[in-house]
């Protein structure tokens, strides 16, 4: 049994997120598909373990943990890497964690989500302009903020970078340009050089979704 268990599947970013530091660090783990789309996260079973009903969620050392943000912090502690070295890091780290569950990841995955995989009576494409307006405007903030700095929250990557970059790598479901944000897409490439890295699709259970 490995020692961390992470209960994910392969469309989540917020799922990729804990996922891809696993890798990174060459962690021992295993994913647990969670067949979200059939409504497993609703399940008793599952609700035992998140009563929120959502993924991730990370099994390790008898703790149960959800929320991507936390679980990134704890695995920066457990890991020994991509965490903080100062007070001041620690607090800008939490600020773009953040703004990145707020403002990025949540307008970017309710976005793809609608145009992607809800069903066709759901997909009003004037809520789906209005989030994609949302998370163009946070992503100018990151493209402002990445222009003359490689990292989001200090000299090297953190788990800012590993929050941020949840749903880059969807980029063609939900409309990223790599064009219109040069600096994010530059930001994502040294991301995706990492030793370890692997595409969303490749890392979790459950793509392609059955026809």
């Amino acid at each position: 049994m490995a020692d961390y268990a992470l209960h994910c599947f392969a469309q989540s970013g917020n799922a990729y997120k804990p996922a891809l530091m696993l890798e990174l660090c060459g962690a021992d783990w295993e994913p647990r598909f969670v067949d979200f789309f059939h409504g497993a996260v609703r399940s008793p079973e599952y609700t035992a373990l998140n009563p929120m009903a959502e993924a991730p969620v990370l099994e390790h050392a008898g703790l149960i943990l959800s929320q991507s943000g936390v679980i990134l912090d704890y695995l920066a502690g457990t890991l020994g890497r991509f965490g903080p070295e100062t007070e001041e890091e620690r607090r800008e780290i939490l600020r773009w964690t953040l703004w990145d569950n707020h403002k990025l990841t949540a307008n970017i995955a309710t976005a793809r989500f609608l145009a992607n995989f809800a069903p066709e009576k759901a997909r009003n494409p004037d809520v789906i302009a209005f989030l994609t307006g949302r998370w163009r405007a946070a992503m100018k903030v990151l493209e402002a903020h990445l222009k003359d700095r490689e990292w989001i929250a200090a000299p090297r990557m953190t788990t800012a970078d590993l929050s941020c970059c949840g749903y880059i790598f969807y980029g063609p479901e939900f409309g990223f340009d790599p064009a219109e944000f040069p600096a994010v897409a530059a930001w994502a490439e040294r991301i995706r050089a990492l030793p370890g890295w692997k595409h969303p699709y490749d890392l979790m259970p459950g793509h392609p979704l059955p026809g």
